[in-house]
């Protein structure tokens, strides 16, 4: 049996993260060659040479999502390394200050915008610009829970996660019939450094076992599971799926 992305170019925003890093060995052991993406250039060069010495085609271009330049020119380097780019997945952001929505500063609140949902729409509109060339693509956003539901002191997250859902359902209607397709995952708890370093932290760590029992499967995701989402969503075989926001929660949503 073909790998379900055998030879398709997929770029990988965030691509030295937890969830990034399985989520380019997912998506490199399904046939894609891979454009590793992050701003951490040691990590990020260490993700792509692993996946090469795992027998992969992979390249990393670093990036600071925070200016639409890079994000121009981080598209442009995929295409002129390979030629083309038929998927992407927009998987970079940050996390909340942790903070009342009274407290929050308009520099915090300005950061989280920028990354989580602005440069989500930029990447976007480069990535469709450089697929329209080449007859389609897919694309995956990077949204979470958070885009359906809120929890205190994230209200610059909860925004930015809403307006992801938002901005893959305006770009499904307007490219859909062009050949592209774009949808958003929305994760649970994944059992990422963030998170175990978050866990540590008193003001998270007492709620750690009441966010557990809230996934219907009691337990948080492995990186690996919201990978294996992106690459169906990705894949021809899901070709008729686009504007979708997928829970990849254990039923956190459901309860």
């Amino acid at each position: 049996m073909r790998p379900v992305l055998e030879g398709k170019v997929v770029l990988v925003t965030g691509g030295a993260g937890g969830i990034g890093t399985a989520s380019c060995t997912v998506l490199a052991e399904a046939g894609a060659r891979i454009v590793v993406s992050d701003i951490a250039v040691e990590a990020g060069e260490a993700v792509a040479e692993g996946l090469r010495a795992g027998g992969h085609d992979a390249t990393f271009v670093p990036a600071d999502l925070s200016t639409e330049a890079a994000i121009e020119g981080l598209v442009a380097a995929a295409v002129a390394h390979y030629g083309r780019l038929d998927g992407a997945f927009n998987n970079a952001g940050m996390e909340q200050h942790n903070t009342p929505l009274e407290e929050l500063t308009l520099a915090q609140w300005d950061s989280v915008i920028r990354i989580d949902l602005t440069a989500v729409f930029l990447c976007i509109k480069h990535q469709v610009r450089a697929m329209l060339l080449t007859g389609g693509g897919a694309i995956a956003n990077m949204a979470s829970g958070l885009g359906q539901i809120a929890i205190p002191n994230a209200a610059e997250y909860v925004a930015a996660k809403h307006g992801v859902i938002g901005v893959t359902r305006a770009a499904a209607a307007d490219f859909g019939a062009r050949g592209i397709r774009v949808n958003a995952i929305l994760p649970g708890i994944v059992r990422t450094p963030m998170i175990e370093r978050l866990s540590s932290e008193p003001s998270f760590s007492q709620h750690v076992e009441k966010l557990r029992m809230r996934h219907l499967m009691q337990r948080f995701a492995e990186p690996r599971e919201i990978g294996e989402a992106a690459k169906w969503l990705l894949s021809d075989g899901a070709s008729f799926v686009n504007g979708i926001a997928l829970p990849v929660d254990g039923g956190a949503l459901a309860n």
